[in-house]
C-alpha cells in the first residue's frame, strides 16, 4: 500500500525546471517506492547496488551511460560517484528538465561530489521517514507556506478521524515498511537496518572504525536524544577521542539519521546556551536502541518527554524540508534554565514552540512561553504548545495548544 508524501510536489517542481535532481535520505525512507510511484512509465531504472551494474558504471561509465537511456532513476548513486562527471557531461549536451533522477542514502562524500560535479544543474532534495500526517493520510500541502502552516494550527480545532495514540507513534517510528506492514517484527528490522547501515555506510566512510565502540556510541546518543550535544562527555564515556566523536556524528547527520538543532543566535543578555541539540530523525530506531519494547514502557518510563519532544522537532523538520519551505528551526535556554524547545523563523517572525507530553494544559505550562514574549519584545505574537491535550486552539493570550495529530 502506497503512502502519498509532501515531498512529491518539489520533485514535480524541481522535475519540471532542472536537468537533474538528487533525492538523498535515509536508507529504508522509501525514495525507491515514491520515485517509482509518481515518475512516469517513460522512466527507466538502474540500481548500484548490484555488484554487475555497479562494476560498469565505474569502469566504462560511457557503455553504462549508452546501455541505460534517459530519462533514467539512478538509484544508490553514492556507490559510483564518479559517473557524475560523464551526467555533467550528458547535461551540458542536453538540459532539457527532468531527464535524470539520482538517489542516495547518504550525504558524507556524495554532496561534495555533487557540488563539484553537478552545480547549478541539479535540484537537490531531502526525504526522511513519515511524519505524522503522512502516516494518517492527512497531508495538508496546500499549507506549504511556514506562516500560512502555524497560523492555521493556531486556529484548527478538529482532530483527525483516526490517528495513532501517542505511545503507537513514537514506539513504531516512520519507516514506511514497518508503517505499511505492522506484521514486521520491529526488533528484527530494525537490528538489520542497524547491520546495513554499519557494512555499507560506515565502513565505506570511516577508516579503521571500531564497530563494538560505534554500537555502543549509537546506543549512547539515542539515551541523549533532545539534550544538547557535549563531545568531551561523549568521548570520557565511551573512551574514544573528541576528533572520533565529531566524525561518527558528522557521519550520521550527513546519513539523515540524527539532526542537529541549533540555538537560536540572537543574544539576550550573553545568557544563553551556545551547543547544538541532537534529536534523533526516528522515534522508532531510536526506542529500539534505548531497549524500550512497549508503548507502557515508553509511555512511562523515564526518556517519554525527551522521545515526544524528539518527534515532534523532528516532524516540524521532515515537513519543512519536504515542501522546501523558508524557515530556520532553533532553540533557546538561558544559562537560569529558561528553555523554549523550539522556534520557527520564518520571514522575519520568531514562532516559539514549547512540546509537552500532557493530556492536560495548565497555567504552569504557558509561564516559559511567556517569558518568551517578554525576554524577546516581539511585536507580533503568537506561541505554541504540542502536547497530547484534545483541547486544541487558542488557549492563553496569543498561545495556542496543537495536538500533536495535527503536525
Amino acid at each position: 500500500m502506497y503512502k502519498k508524501r509532501l515531498i512529491e510536489k518539489s520533485i514535480h517542481e524541481a522535475l519540471s525546471t532542472f536537468p537533474a535532481i538528487i533525492l538523498t535520505g535515509s536508507r529504508q525512507s522509501g525514495k525507491t517506492t515514491l520515485l517509482k510511484k509518481i515518475l512516469p512509465k517513460k522512466y527507466n531504472y538502474v540500481l548500484l547496488d548490484e555488484l554487475d551494474i555497479r562494476s560498469m558504471a565505474i569502469n566504462d561509465p560511457k557503455a553504462f551511460l549508452e546501455r541505460y537511456k534517459t530519462p533514467l532513476i539512478i538509484d544508490e548513486i553514492q556507490n559510483a560517484p564518479s559517473l557524475l562527471s560523464y551526467i555533467k557531461s550528458r547535461i551540458d549536451q542536453d538540459r532539457r528538465p527532468g531527464q535524470w533522477v539520482l538517489t542516495g542514502s547518504q550525504q558524507f562524500t556524495l554532496m561534495k561530489n555533487v557540488s563539484e560535479s553537478l552545480a547549478g544543474r541539479v535540484a537537490v532534495l531531502s526525504m526522511y521517514s513519515f511524519t505524522i500526517e503522512e502516516i494518517i493520510g492527512n497531508l495538508n500541502i496546500d499549507k506549504y507556506d511556514v506562516r500560512d502552516f502555524l497560523e492555521y494550527l493556531a486556529k484548527h480545532n478538529i482532530l483527525p478521524g483516526k490517528y495513532p495514540d501517542p505511545g503507537e507513534w513514537l514506539l513504531n517510528g516512520g519507516y514506511p515498511e514497518l508503517v505499511v506492514n505492522p506484521s514486521v517484527s520491529k526488533r528484527l528490522w530494525f537490528s538489520s537496518y542497524i547491520q546495513t547501515y554499519i557494512d555499507r555506510d560506515v565502513r565505506g566512510n570511516i577508516k579503521n572504525v571500531n564497530i563494538h565502540d560505534f554500537e555502543k556510541f549509537l546506543s549512547l546518543i539515542a539515551s541523549r536524544t533532545a539534550q544538547e550535544l557535549n563531545y568531551s562527555i561523549l568521548s570520557r564515556d565511551l573512551g574514544v577521542s573528541v576528533p572520533t566523536i565529531k566524525s561518527w556524528i558528522s557521519l550520521l547527520e550527513a546519513s539523515s539519521i540524527i539532526y542537529l538543532l541549533q540555538p537560536y543566535h540572537k543574544n539576550f543578555g550573553k545568557r544563553i546556551i551556545k551547543a547544538p541539540k541532537l534529536y534523533f530523525m526516528d522515534t522508532g530506531l531510536l526506542s529500539y536502541l534505548v531497549k524500550i519494547k512497549d508503548k507502557e514502557g515508553l509511555l512511562y518510563g523515564p526518556m517519554s518527554g525527551a522521545i515526544f519532544e524528539t518527534a515532534v522537532v523532528g516532524n516540524f523538520v521532515k515537513r519543512f524540508t519536504s515542501l522546501i519551505e523558508e524557515s530556520s528551526l532553533y532553540y533557546w535556554r538561558s544559562l537560569d534554565g529558561a528553555e523554549i524547545d523550539l522556534l520557527v523563523e520564518t520571514s522575519g517572525q520568531i514562532y516559539p514552540i514549547e512540546i509537552k507530553l500532557a493530556s492536560t494544559l495548565t497555567s504552569h505550562h504557558l509561564k516559559t512561553l511567556k517569558r518568551w514574549f517578554e525576554i524577546s519584545r516581539q511585536k507580533d505574537r503568537q506561541g505554541f504548545i504540542v502536547s497530547t491535550s484534545k483541547e486544541t486552539g487558542v488557549i492563553g493570550d496569543k498561545i495556542s495548544n496543537i495536538h500533536y495529530s495535527l503536525l
